[in-house]
């Protein structure tokens, strides 16, 4: 190490460090922390925060609400930027860090970088127990940051200055790197936030981490090749590694050339425009029609950046030709292997250039092209019977909002979900026409993701329209984000439907036998039975409160004038909608296992469980 040092506490080094951190992909060079998100107790401020203040000129703050609103509107950031530029999320310790551990869980999942530094306990022990500390009886070094171990993809304490060295370049390794990137967790005792150490000179000069596109095997690619030419019902399905990537060109490439058909999980849709003809929507159990009949027959599955969920597989159920095999083409060993597949473990992009290259010439029989052609016809047809209204002054179903949304929005607009019905509805019916319109967090589908997301998208894109489309049940969840959306002058916008209660979960509840208990808004009566008269929450009021332009819709013409509003807004803005809960959404194509009790008296239950046994027996394992 070179002799020239520079005396700066711990935080303050951390801050220094993070502020030259790039990423480069394709000669294009990106910010790997471009800013941080905090709210600031006992534990972090005096360290973090007096740090932030200090290096303001190159470190961006943003005040947050609530410490997992700030995850999700990071992972919002990071997702529109395609995991190469990410943001640092700092709390207190006790609740404020145990409050990053749900958002945690959904960037590791959805394998998306975020970088997490709560405080902690003191690392000399001179303040023992201090305020919000955990004691545990056999293990002096457990905190509450613990928790965060298991949904992080790299976890360190730092209990001295000096140990932040190898701990920082740890970190930004893992949220640099495509294939281990998730939730990063440097817990920092709040003491040695504050210690000053002599830092050497070459921990703060730039650094460029690149993200690589490994190519694939040789061996692999032959073997793959043999695969695709060999099969006559190939069926591509679309994962969220296409769009990290940035493939989707060079999967339109193949498309074009080969014939093979798309159909594309939550993570995925969007990877070809809605209007290409090999495009055949979603797949598995929120999928279409067209995508899950050839997936029943599908001899062979391309699999590109796909976890292959079990909504994916409709839990195992939907791959029935006997001779079905699996391709999996994924920069991670781990899921490429699924499914007992052939792998090509590589780049997405890389890949399917070098896949498309070495299959020049083959294509799949006419027929088959003519097949799902006329299946996507056939589908596009149900999308507008369910978009249509025929009544301009009556009160919009979900699927005439999603109607007219569709016909508000443009190119470049981006459509943000995670819970409810919504997420189904949208994956069977929504005309994605960019890349990135399609914003739907599935991995873990968190209710409250989607307004603290869409400040994070609007962040990393800004002059984009961005829509949260919520429920009231979501929207009760975190709302807090809104305030910080007025206050950063983030003008997303809000489509709030009402429906008075949790309509997703209670169509599932009624399915396996649990009879809806549970899942409405109603009054409790005194004997303690729930009325039928739902409660006088005017959520549409509450929004206003926070700060929001709240525009109200009572019929399908007020709802399209008020999103048509909303999107020409400068501020952020409420589109509030009470929907008529009669279903006009197309039913579910393949089954999802949801386990219903063995055995009971109620007679929901017996008949759900029959229902049960009867859809488990399709079930397979591929090995």
């Amino acid at each position: 190490m070179s002799a020239i040092t520079r005396r700066l506490t711990t935080a303050q080094a951390l801050v220094r460090f993070l502020s030259a951190q790039y990423t480069e992909r394709d000669g294009v060079r990106r910010r790997l922390i471009a800013g941080t998100w905090g709210i600031f107790g006992h534990g972090n401020v005096a360290g973090i925060g007096q740090a932030l203040v200090e290096y303001s000129d190159v470190m961006p703050y943003h005040q947050g609400r609530n410490e997992q609103a700030m995850v999700h509107a990071a992972v919002g950031y990071t997702r529109q930027l395609n995991r190469l530029s990410a943001q640092a999320v700092t709390t207190s310790i006790g609740p404020g860090a145990t409050n990053l551990v749900t958002g945690a869980a959904l960037a590791t999942i959805n394998r998306l970088p975020v970088l997490l530094l709560p405080g902690d306990y003191f690392a000399s022990r001179v303040a023992d127990p201090l305020l919000q500390q955990l004691e545990h009886p056999v293990e002096a070094d457990v905190s509450v940051n613990d928790t965060l171990r298991p949904v992080s993809r790299y976890f360190d304490r730092v209990t001295r200055p000096e140990a932040l060295i190898p701990s920082a370049l740890g970190a930004v390794r893992v949220l640099a790197d495509p294939a281990e990137t998730g939730a990063v967790t440097l817990a920092l005792p709040q003491d040695v936030q504050a210690e000053a150490y002599d830092w050497p000179e070459e921990f703060f000069a730039e650094r460029v981490w690149s993200v690589r596109r490994p190519a694939p095997d040789p061996g692999e690619l032959a073997a793959a090749v043999a695969a695709v030419r060999a099969a006559r019902r190939p069926l591509i399905v679309a994962g969220g590694g296409i769009h990290h990537s940035e493939a989707e060109e060079a999967l339109k490439a193949l498309v074009d050339a080969t014939g093979i058909p798309v159909a594309s999980t939550q993570a995925g849709k969007g990877s070809l425009r809605h209007d290409h003809p090999a495009d055949l929507g979603g797949i598995g159990h929120t999928g279409t029609a067209v995508s899950d009949g050839l997936a029943r027959t599908a001899d062979l599955v391309i699999g590109v950046g796909t976890r292959y969920s079990d909504f994916t597989t409709a839990s195992g159920t939907l791959f029935q030709n006997p001779d079905v095999r699996f391709l999996n083409l994924n920069i991670t060993g781990f899921d490429a292997h699924k499914l007992a597949a052939r792998t090509l473990v590589c780049d997405a992009r890389t890949g399917l250039e070098q896949l498309a290259g070495a299959l020049a010439g083959h294509r799949v029989e006419p027929s088959y092209e003519a097949e799902y052609r006329a299946g996507k016809e056939r589908w596009e047809r149900v999308v507008l019977a369910a978009y249509r209204a025929d009544d301009d002054t009556a009160v919009p179903t979900q699927t005439q909002v999603l109607g007219a949304l569709d016909a508000v929005v443009g190119d470049e607009d981006v459509v943000i979900n995670a819970a409810g019905s919504l997420p189904g509805d949208l994956h069977k019916l929504w005309r994605s026409r960019s890349p990135r319109q399609y914003h739907l967090e599935y991995g873990y589908s968190c209710m409250g993701y989607e307004i603290p997301a869409a400040l994070g998208v609007r962040q990393a894109a800004p002059g984009t329209p961005v829509w949260a489309l919520v429920g009231d049940g979501t929207y009760l969840m975190n709302p807090t984000e809104i305030v910080t959306a007025v206050q950063e002058n983030l003008p997303v916008n809000l489509v709030l439907v009402q429906n008075h209660g949790y309509a997703s979960i209670g169509g599932l509840s009624e399915s396996v036998g649990a009879e809806r208990f549970g899942t409405a808004y109603r009054h409790r009566a005194a004997d303690g039975t729930f009325t039928g008269a739902p409660l006088p929450v005017d959520l549409a009021a509450n929004a206003a409160s926070l700060g929001m332009d709240v525009l109200r819709a009572k019929t399908v013409r007020e709802l399209r004038n008020a999103l048509a509003e909303a999107r020409a807004s400068s501020r952020p803005t409420c589109v509030y909608v009470e929907t008529d809960p009669a279903p006009t959404a197309p039913p579910a194509e393949a089954w999802w296992d949801v386990p219903v009790a063995e055995v009971s008296a109620r007679d929901a239950a017996v008949r759900a469980r029959a229902r049960y046994d009867s859809e488990v027996a399709g079930r397979r394992r591929h090995l």
